[in-house]
C-alpha cells in the first residue's frame, strides 16, 4: 500500500463519522425552524383564542346584566299585578253602579232648572187662589 491509500485509509473513518455529524446537523436545523414555526402557530393561535375569550366573557357578562334588568322588570310587574281589581271585586262595582244608576242622576244645571219650574208653578198656583 503506498503511503497516500495509507492516509486515505485513516482519514476514511473520520469522513464517513464528518459526514454523518453533518447529515445529523442539517436534521437538527430542520427540526428546530419546524419547532420555531411550532411554536409561532401557537403563539398566534394562543392570541386568536385570548380575544376570542375576551369577547365571550364581554358577551357573557352583557347577557347576566340583561337577564337581572329582565328579572327586576317582571318582579316590577308581579308587584304592579298585585294592584289589580280581581273579577269578583269588579263584579260588584258593577253590581252597585247597577243599583245606583248614574244615568239617570242629574246634573247641577239641570236640578236649578227643575226648581226653577218648581217655584214658577207654584207662584201661578198661589195667584190663582
Amino acid at each position: 500500500m503506498n503511503p497516500t491509500q495509507q492516509i486515505q485509509a485513516q482519514y476514511s473513518p473520520m469522513n464517513e463519522i464528518n459526514t454523518r455529524v453533518r447529515i445529523l446537523e442539517g436534521k437538527y436545523n430542520l427540526t428546530r425552524e419546524r419547532m420555531l414555526l411550532i411554536n409561532q402557530n401557537m403563539i398566534d393561535h394562543y392570541k386568536t383564542l385570548s380575544t376570542e375569550l375576551r369577547t365571550i366573557n364581554e358577551d357573557l357578562k352583557e347577557i347576566k346584566e340583561t337577564l337581572e334588568t329582565m328579572k327586576e322588570t317582571t318582579k316590577n310587574v308581579v308587584k304592579e299585578m298585585s294592584f289589580f281589581a280581581r273579577k269578583d271585586q269588579l263584579k260588584i262595582l258593577e253590581k252597585y253602579i247597577n243599583m245606583w244608576n248614574p244615568l239617570n242622576f242629574v246634573t247641577e244645571k239641570e236640578v236649578l232648572e227643575i226648581m226653577k219650574k218648581k217655584r214658577t208653578k207654584n207662584a201661578t198656583k198661589r195667584k190663582r187662589k
